[in-house]
């Protein structure tokens, strides 16, 4: 939470860096790029390295990594030195340490829950992360319009610096021992087999590297427009954007309470409303309704972040869960550059409105699609009871140490979870 709070402000920081610098639009989008791609290229090694060594050492490092960047870049900017190659590379860095970063806090966090309140911790867990990001944000731009973005950097360096050093006290006693591997590329055969062998795993990873990336062109190139053009400009825009943030904090207060049986179909039901906001854009409706869409959908989407961190936390070995959250986070990001970089020629050729609402029709038509997986609607949060009080199978891949044919014909074992799969970010 310490590093989402002083990351959120840094992302905003940089732009204004790039622009201040005398950058223009294309130079913000370049040194966004490079933060993208090794975060894209390393993200499975990452969740590899993360299932072979201690976590909390990887995150340890990575916080570094990421301390060290980020402190070169402010210490630039201050000084008037920024040249646009040196924030690219910089920025080029941070995106390497999240690479290792996240599959290892994803598999730290899985890991370090037990039992039936599984669902509730997640939730709990999500609703700082989020309001952290969304503290993060705001008390970034308020910053960077008092002291300018170079401070904003040094800000978030000192924020890695300070989570690294908690990170490194932890006590792990109580985390289960993990048998060391057979090799980095075998490991990432194991993930992918991991991934393969569950068809409600890689159905809904398949979903949302579509859904954000429709998203993200929505909301990151049409969103600003349409915010400029008919509903008054950044303000309107800014407090859309801030009911989402309320919505997802709303959303985790109702999955504290809220355990539903069959928790992939809840939460896959809970994706549908993500198509609202770009059909919102594309009337465009007033700024009330964009509001209320905006917060509906963040309500949403955390009943399916919880409702997801749940079942990778049931159903995947918690020895292989960093390597198959490598996975997630990759199928959850890859397509995302390429959808922004497309969303200004796709205008061009069919103009915005029906650019936004082919991104909502989309939204559905890959969540009605995902529904047809058998195990999607059937998975079942283990120890569940059904209406006449008899204990629920769960579904998916099978129950536990049931077989699951991989590709190849291999079986795997799905071994019993034992309660304990960043869940603050995946698709998901």
């Amino acid at each position: 939470m310490v590093t989402g709070l002083g990351n959120s402000g840094a992302l905003i920081a940089a732009a204004f860096a790039v622009l201040e610098s005398g950058g223009d639009g294309t130079d913000v989008g370049l040194v966004a790029a490079a933060r993208t791609v090794p975060l894209v290229v390393l993200l499975l090694v990452g969740g590899a390295v993360a299932d072979r060594l201690p976590r909390h050492r990887v995150m340890v490092a990575a916080n570094a990594l990421n301390c060290v960047s980020q402190g070169l870049f402010a210490v630039l900017v201050i000084t008037g030195e920024a040249r646009l190659w040196q924030m690219a590379v910089l920025s080029a860095l941070g995106g390497t340490g999240h690479a290792f970063f996240a599959p290892a806090a994803e598999g730290m966090v899985l890991a370090s829950v037990r039992g039936e309140q599984a669902g509730r911790a997640f939730a709990v867990f999500r609703m700082g992360v989020n309001g952290a990001s969304i503290g993060g944000a705001a008390l970034g731009g308020a910053l960077i319009a008092a002291f300018g973005p170079g401070w904003v950097l040094a800000v978030d360096a000192a924020a890695f610096a300070l989570a690294g050093a908690l990170r490194a006290f932890l006590d792990l006693g109580g985390m289960p021992e993990r048998a060391p591997g057979g090799g980095l590329l075998g490991d990432l055969r194991d993930g992918w087999r991991e991934v393969a062998g569950r068809p409600w795993l890689w159905a809904i990873v398949v979903q949302f590297s579509v859904v954000n990336a429709v998203v993200a062109a929505a909301e990151a190139v049409y969103g600003p427009q349409v915010a400029e053009e008919h509903l008054g400009g950044a303000r309107p825009w800014g407090l859309a954007l801030a009911a989402y943030g309320a919505g997802t904090v709303l959303g985790g207060l109702l999955m504290v309470r809220w355990k539903p049986r069959r928790i992939l179909l809840a939460g896959t039901l809970c994706v549908f409303p993500l198509a609202l906001p770009s059909a919102a854009l594309a009337v465009p409706v007033p700024v009330a309704w964009l509001i209320a869409a905006m917060f509906a959908t963040g309500v949403t989407l955390e009943v399916f972040g919880v409702a997801w961190m749940t079942a990778l936390h049931q159903e995947v070995p918690e020895e292989k869960f960093s390597r198959v959250s490598a996975y997630d986070w990759l199928g959850s990001i890859a397509l995302v550059p390429l959808a922004t970089a497309a969303a200004g020629p796709v205008e061009a050729l069919v103009g915005r409105p029906a650019a936004l609402w082919g991104c909502s029709a989309l939204v559905v038509l890959l969540t009605a699609a995902v529904l047809c997986v058998p195990d999607v609607r059937n998975l079942s949060r283990r120890g569940a009871l059904s209406a006449s009080g008899a204990p629920v199978a769960s579904g998916g891949s099978g129950t536990p140490g049931a077989p699951v044919v991989a590709p190849g014909g291999q079986p795997t074992v799905k071994a019993p979870s034992g309660g304990t799969g960043e869940g603050a970010d995946s698709p998901s």
